[in-house]
Formats: structure tokens, sequence, C-alpha cells
């Protein structure tokens, strides 16, 4: 399974960071998208919108206002599922994904990694 994590940083210190970390332990495959080029792990991070294929899960590390730009993104991806870590929850946004038919859930990627729920 492909996770693209958005809102990916290089900071060690961040959940972005942690969760490609997690991902990666739990042999999930990677592709990343931040605000500034660079490298989490072995997972280049990519500032521009790419058409990465084979998505099946958006893990969302950006606040509701940075996410509008992504919407016409994120459902071109048709990813299986949206996931809202805290403090990213946002209802205009799980309209636009209910409307296209993409699952999403307001958790926290480490949590379910970390309890085999992902």
């Amino acid at each position: 399974m492909k996770t693209l994590v958005i809102g990916a940083t290089t900071n060690k210190e961040r959940y972005a960071y942690k969760a490609i970390h997690s991902l990666i332990d739990k042999s999930h495959q990677v592709v990343a998208i931040g605000s500034k080029l660079g490298m989490a792990l072995d997972v280049t991070i990519e500032t521009e919108k790419k058409p990465f294929k084979g998505v099946d899960t958006v893990t969302l590390y950006i606040n509701p206002q940075i996410q509008e730009s992504y919407y016409e993104y994120i459902v071109s991806l048709q990813p299986r599922r949206v996931i809202f870590n805290p403090g990213t929850e946002n209802p205009e946004f799980y309209a636009i994904l209910e409307q296209n038919h993409i699952q999403y859930e307001t958790a926290c990627t480490l949590v379910l990694l970390a309890t085999n729920q992902y």
C-alpha cells in the first residue's frame, strides 16, 4: 500500500516525520509532499503536486486553510481514504471527499499504525 504524506518535513520532532518513519517500519511505500525539498529517511520530500500513481491513503499534516489548495489534487489521485490527523479536521473537505466516494477518517496515523489498525 502506498501512502502520501502531505505536510512532510525533515524535522525529526514533527509528527509528519514520525509518521513517515512508522510507515516505513511497517513496510508501507511512502511518497511525500512538503513546503521544502528534502529527505525524510529514504523518502524524497517533493514540493510539487506530482501525479503519484497507486496512492491508497493520503495522510494530512497541514491545516484546513492550506488544504484548500490540495482539494482537487487529492481527489484527482483517487485514494481509497484520507486521514485527517489531529489539528487538520475539515468538514468542508469531508463533504468534497464524500461527493467523490473517497473515505476519510479523523484519526492519528501514528496511533493507527501502533495499534495495527492502519
